[in-house]
């Protein structure tokens, strides 16, 4: 039978923070993010065997610690409950990378204690989110429901935020307290241009603005960490 999944990594070391894990990729996203590294994945793509992930998953328990379920924007595909248990059920723990626009879909799932740590993307302040995302309608009162979601949950969660010149400032940054305020993680990302970005003409934040940016943000997050700086 055929996955959700387009893709797999069968062992990565960076994709969540201490633990070895085995990331997969579904396709299709309702975001068209300027910057994204994987925009390959926007549209659907051929499906992967879910009896050969799950063979593989098996075999490889001893090895591995999690599975980290990416995408696209894993939340769209109404199976993933069902997907999730099936992998629960082999004993893994399971990340989940969204970018927050499926609440619904996001409180099944912490409910079901089917996934145990979630990375969202707050991708900027409101008033730049349809800019960021590439899209007229970007769903932010989702995206607000979202962040509430996990602030009020137990669940282990980090936000996110790529920094990129052409749409993070000062004013922008100090906006974006509103989105990220009282949460205890938030990740700073460096922007690496890739092969893969949709818009081939943007530009990282350089370290000192980062850091800036970082000090900024400290005042209404608990902990703020710049990542590949």
């Amino acid at each position: 039978m055929n996955s959700i999944f387009c893709g797999i990594e069968k062992l990565s070391l960076v994709d969540f923070d201490g633990y070895i894990s085995c990331t997969l990729f579904t396709s299709g996203c309702n975001y068209r993010c300027p910057f994204c590294h994987n925009s390959p994945l926007i549209e659907e793509q051929p499906s992967l065997k879910m009896e050969e992930i799950l063979n593989y998953l098996s075999v490889r328990k001893k090895m591995l610690d999690a599975v980290v379920i990416t995408g696209g924007e894993p939340t769209l595909h109404k199976e993933l409950p069902s997907v999730l248990k099936q992998i629960k059920d082999l004993g893994y723990i399971i990340k989940l990378d969204t970018n927050g626009t499926n609440p619904k879909m996001l409180k099944e799932l912490i409910d079901k204690k089917l996934i145990d740590y979630v990375a969202m993307d707050i991708k900027a302040s409101s008033n730049c989110y349809s800019l960021v995302t590439g899209v007229i309608n970007p769903f932010l009162d989702n995206i607000k429901e979202s962040i509430n979601i996990l602030k009020t949950s137990n669940i282990n969660f980090e936000f996110r935020t790529t920094l990129v010149k052409e749409f993070h400032s000062l004013d922008s940054i100090n906006e974006m307290k509103e989105l990220v305020s009282g949460s205890k993680k938030l990740y700073l990302q460096k922007f690496v241009l890739r092969d893969t970005c949709l818009n081939q003409k943007l530009h990282e934040v350089d370290l000192e603005t980062a850091k800036c940016y970082k000090s900024i943000l400290e005042e209404v997050v608990e902990k703020v960490t710049l990542r590949g700086y």
